[in-house]
């Protein structure tokens, strides 16, 4: 049981109405802020939205190789076998590989992108570390989507993350368009913890990871959030990346389209706000979903990935 105060109670049995958010949304003095790559309306819009969008951030000919180690992915029945392998519900196909970077020594290195770090330690404050990684596949026609949720009310929960001091950073690797089930955001909505009701049962993971129940917000919340600050839905072609606070709420549709979508997902998070004992009273999850053994500030990577 975690013993530090709980200042964001969530899957308790009473509902409790959503408040506004004690920890900052970017981190650091205004000469902190100042230095990165992102300007001064960049964090402005990141302040206010709890998420951003860059067209072409890698060139699309560079994702190609991610790609085809992806389609390896696919066809490798160990792989399969893994736990941090989640497929689809009742299917073969799979939905989510966990642990990506631990995984491939392509995508490793790509966590240490350089232009990538500091942008993430200017909104940070501080050196990071990864606390999870993964890809989500949505195969045409089948892919499923996921719930509305804020990644955070989880990570607090279930894996003992004191404040909101992490983003995630998606990576689009195929075209993320209009009727593939693009991600999905709620601008405004990071401002505001939404408390979920219901206890987590031990070993939830198992199946949240095919079909979230627990953690999810009620949807007088997500209705008075997306009233006062409507959706967004970033678009773009492979290479595309979008950058979201932790605590924003988001989800996706499923893919009715013939066109997949495949989005890598890796979540930075600050080495001044490492992992406590979940605050659910259960145990810990395991490493592929939430980093307990590693909290090393990761260095820039030179090299090409």
């Amino acid at each position: 049981m975690n013993d530090t105060q709980d200042l964001f109670p969530t899957r308790l049995e009473r509902k409790l109405g959503m408040f506004e958010r004690i920890d900052p949304v970017v981190y650091g003095d205004k000469s902190q802020r100042a230095d990165g790559p992102l300007s001064n309306t960049d964090i402005e819009d990141y302040e206010r939205k709890g998420f951003l969008s860059f067209e072409g951030f890698y060139d699309s000919e560079k994702m190609e190789a991610f790609l085809q180690e992806l389609r390896d992915f696919e066809d490798d029945p160990d792989l399969k076998l893994s736990e941090g392998t989640v497929l689809e519900p009742g299917r073969e196909e799979i939905r989510t590989i966990f642990g990506i970077h631990e995984v491939s020594e392509r995508f490793s290195k790509l966590t240490r992108d350089p232009r990538l770090l500091a942008i993430v330690k200017q909104l940070l404050g501080s050196d990071v570390y990864i606390h999870q990684s993964r890809i989500n596949y949505k195969p045409g026609f089948k892919g499923k989507g996921f719930e509305w949720h804020s990644d955070f009310e989880t990570w607090h929960s279930e894996d003992g993350m004191p404040r909101m001091r992490a983003l995630s950073c998606s990576i689009v690797l195929t075209d993320n368009g209009e009727f593939n089930g693009p991600l999905m955001l709620i601008p405004g909505s990071h401002r505001y913890f939404v408390p979920c009701v219901g206890r987590t049962p031990e070993n939830n993971y198992k199946e949240s990871l095919k079909s979230q129940e627990v953690g999810v917000p009620p949807q007088s919340s997500l209705r008075e959030l997306m009233l006062n600050n409507d959706i967004e839905a970033p678009k773009g072609p492979s290479g595309s990346l979008v950058i979201f606070e932790c605590n924003t709420m988001h989800g996706s549709n499923m893919n009715m389209s013939c066109w997949p979508r495949s989005n890598l997902f890796f979540v930075y998070n600050s080495v001044e706000n490492t992992l406590q004992a979940p605050y659910c009273g259960n145990r810990p999850r395991p490493e592929f979903l939430a980093n307990r053994s590693d909290w090393d500030p990761l260095e820039p990577l030179d090299e090409a990935f």
